[in-house]
């Protein structure tokens, strides 16, 4: 296995990480805050929408690139 396939890897399974620790936070700031189901779910979408906007990012710019996934 190459470098450069290791890399790869790795930044795939910090990403996914990375998504799951940003989730966790948006959760335990939600149940900190008392903020309700609505609220919660205010919580994860306004929140959420920013790590949403870095994949489609990442995603929209592979495919710009002409790399495949």
């Amino acid at each position: 296995m190459r470098l450069a396939e290791i890399e790869s890897i790795a930044l795939n399974i910090g990403l996914a990480v990375f998504a799951a620790f940003i989730f966790f936070i948006i959760y335990d700031l939600a149940k900190k805050s008392k903020a309700g189901k609505f609220g919660t779910i205010i919580l994860f979408f306004a929140l959420g929408l920013g790590l949403a906007a870095f994949l489609v990012k990442t995603v929209v710019v592979e495919l710009m690139e002409g790399g495949s996934f």
